[in-house]
């Protein structure tokens, strides 16, 4: 095939519409995170529930998910991305369904645990296909809308909760989410798999009808699976090169740091209890909570645009200085607010104030930043385990995190609560600064061939 068969304005839009598929698995992510906030206070009061169950209630979703990125690394080697995909909008039905029709917190718990392992297949294997099957030139911004998927799911749970509120339905709350689960499942169809896993697994003659679709121009296609299959000369082991190359378990403990710092930034205690916390900044009822709720939501959709207008424009590192800098000042002028005392409207005016500058610093930076490095860093013999191990993490550092929120307000108090995540992110700040590399527009390809080479993290993406 030459190069004027192809048209390279409908590739472009079928890649698009790929990309944008894909990533709708955030979509069912950011529901699944963002409900829970407005029905947990309702099922607190129908179970009489201790603070102790509610976090179990929480985060048993998160002990789900670390399950569920783990074996997400063998389903997408065996399966291929596309079918995992599928596998998770499956569960993501299920869970809904059951979560609607539990019939005690132990029930509920289960359906959650149900649902966090979709999440975490939908939150290993949709960062990974977006890697693999978006152009180099946009590969950020798409991974990016991955993670603007993820809070437009967040918002959208919100709105659910605010109106489902008024009649106290937090069965509908939880059920709803089955919708536009199916709706998911139904589009993962018209998907194709991976070029890289094709390649692996299938054969070049598939691979290239997936790239001339996707690429429109028979020289890219040329280009990309001589580069793809220069990688496949050794087979993918990810175990045997975690215990053999000492390189490889660099970009694995780089991966698993960021997970960790990530979610120890705050954003989950924000996104799980923003009910509770309004409440700490003086609103009363649960409307008004929920109202204010709303309003974090919108402040991280639109934030997130920032992400994917800058991310390849700016850089990794310059946004995610500015991330830190914004959640630090966000978090510890509120943990100064609760201090001092919050007695009145400016003060309660000023503590929302700050809560939606940390929501808007992470969602321009720590937020979809480094789920694009983690799926960058990691070489491609070796890639599913890496992104396996991050994932994991994440979810496990996550479900740490909405296990002790509570109980950390209660111990050490509110304003010190809020001041420790301050510190965190200004700790985040300075590994970025030692460790983290400049990916924007460098091959997968040449960061890998600089990892394995022994270059120094920071400068995985240096052209040399």
């Amino acid at each position: 095939m030459n190069a004027t068969t192809l048209n390279a304005p409908s590739s472009r839009r079928y890649g698009l519409f790929v990309c944008v598929m894909a990533a709708l698995a955030g979509l069912l992510f950011g529901l699944d995170i963002g409900v829970i906030s407005g029905a947990l206070p309702f099922i607190a009061k129908e179970y009489a529930l201790s603070d102790t169950l509610q976090e179990w209630i929480v985060s048993s979703m998160m002990v789900g998910a670390a399950f569920g990125a783990v074996g997400a690394g063998w389903l997408s080697w065996r399966m291929g991305r596309r079918y995992s995909l599928g596998l998770a909008a499956v569960m993501f039905v299920a869970g809904s369904v059951w979560s609607a029709l539990a019939g005690s917190p132990e029930s509920l718990i289960g359906a959650r645990l149900l649902l966090g392992l979709a999440v975490g297949v939908a939150s290993f294997t949709a960062p990974l296909y977006l890697s693999e099957i978006a152009p180099r030139q946009v590969r950020g911004a798409m991974i990016s809308a991955y993670q603007l998927m993820i809070t437009v799911g967040i918002l959208g749970a919100f709105l659910s909760n605010i109106g489902l509120s008024y009649i106290g339905s937090w069965r509908w709350m939880l059920g709803v989410i089955a919708i536009p689960a199916v709706l998911f499942l139904l589009g993962v169809l018209a998907l194709p798999d991976s070029p890289r896993w094709l390649l692996q697994r299938k054969g070049e003659k598939e691979a290239r009808t997936v790239l001339t679709r996707l690429l429109g121009s028979a020289e890219e296609v040329d280009v990309e699976v001589r580069e793809i299959n220069a990688q496949l000369a050794q087979p993918a082991q990810g175990w045997k090169l975690f215990r053999t190359s000492t390189n490889f378990r660099r970009s694995i403990v780089l991966g698993a740091t960021l997970q960790i710092l990530q979610q120890l930034t705050g954003i989950n205690v924000v996104m799980y209890y923003a009910p509770r916390i309004f409440g700490l900044a003086g609103f009363a009822t649960h409307e008004q909570q929920l109202w204010c709720t709303v309003i974090v939501g919108l402040v991280n959709v639109l934030a997130t645009f920032g992400a994917i207008a800058l991310v390849d424009r700016w850089g990794r590192k310059p946004i995610l200085y500015v991330g830190c800098a914004t959640m630090a000042m966000g978090m510890g002028t509120l943990g100064w607010l609760l201090h001092a005392g919050i007695a009145g409207g400016a003060s309660q005016v000023l503590a929302v104030s700050m809560l939606l500058v940390f929501i808007a610093g992470f969602a321009m930076s720590a937020g979809p930043l480094v789920w694009i490095l983690c799926s960058e860093i990691q070489p491609m013999q070796g890639r599913d385990f890496g992104i396996a191990i991050s994932t994991f993490v994440n979810w496990a550092a996550n479900m740490i995190v909405a296990a002790t929120f509570l109980s950390l307000l209660s111990s050490i108090g509110e304003s010190h609560t809020f001041i420790l995540y301050a510190l965190l992110n200004i700790i985040f700040a300075c590994v970025v600064y030692l460790f983290v590399p400049e990916t924007r527009g460098v091959s997968l390809e040449h960061i890998e061939r600089n990892l394995m080479a022994g270059q120094r993290l920071r400068e995985l993406g240096a052209k040399v």
